[in-house]
């Protein structure tokens, strides 16, 4: 099992939320409204007048074998709207309860 979080313009809203059902992953947890600024290139997304625009975030924990579909979702998102930004983590889940 992995985790993958993926951080996004909220723009890109109902694409993630695509992406989830086109891949059958049932399972997530949605975070609005999350605040950062992107390591290379991004803008700050604070929801303040001079930086409005705001990210959201949703972590989901897959199969290994859904991981390498996920990410090219993520990357195929990321090539079409690259001005707005998106970015996927992944980390291995030892144990859930």
């Amino acid at each position: 099992m992995k985790a993958v979080m993926i951080v996004f313009n909220q723009t890109n809203t109902e694409r993630v939320e695509y992406m989830f059902d086109k891949l059958e992953i049932r399972g997530y947890t949605w975070f609005s409204e999350v605040r950062g600024r992107g390591t290379n290139t991004g803008e700050p997304r604070m929801g303040t007048h001079t930086w409005p625009e705001m990210n959201s975030a949703a972590l989901t924990i897959i199969p290994d074998e859904k991981v390498d579909k996920l990410l090219d979702a993520v990357e195929k998102l990321d090539k079409i709207h690259e001005e707005v930004g998106v970015r996927a983590f992944v980390w291995n889940i030892e144990r859930t309860v």
